[in-house]
């Protein structure tokens, strides 16, 4: 498969619910109240609670890793923050491609809120395999 500068990878769109949020929390230990307790986190000048920069980060891993597919890996990937979302309204994740280098492609991800403002921004790095066989986990008969 062939793969050039300046092509956009699928978008993923995801629908956080506070639901998710609290089950998120669980999952990592991140209890701060701002991401499930409304009152405590209007309390602290939030527009109600807001999602984990780190649950943001994992959907744009999911991008990118949902357009690799098994023909090739992740080898470097970072986000920085850039605004706050909430659950109820759509988490729109996109990308492109910045630079290809063989098999070696860097992307540009980003997440944005429905305005169309990015809130996470970050780059991935990935290898793509020249077979599809190459990175295969094989066994040898016994």
């Amino acid at each position: 498969m062939k793969v050039e500068v300046g092509e956009e990878i699928p978008e993923l769109v995801k629908h956080p619910t506070t639901r998710q949020l609290v089950q998120y929390a669980g999952a990592q230990g991140d209890f701060y109240e701002i991401h499930y307790d409304q009152a405590f986190a209007k309390s602290v000048a939030l527009p109600g609670v807001i999602l984990h920069g780190l649950l943001k980060a994992a959907f744009l891993g999911q991008l990118v890793t949902d357009w690799l597919g098994d023909r090739g890996t992740l080898k470097t990937f970072e986000v920085s923050y850039r605004g706050i979302d909430v659950p109820g309204r759509p988490y729109r994740c996109r990308g492109r491609v910045t630079r290809v280098d063989g098999g070696q492609v860097e992307l540009e991800v980003w997440g944005e809120d429905p305005e169309g403002q990015r809130t996470t921004v970050g780059s991935a790095a990935v290898e793509i395999f020249s077979s599809p066989l190459r990175g295969a986990i094989s066994k040898s008969d016994p």
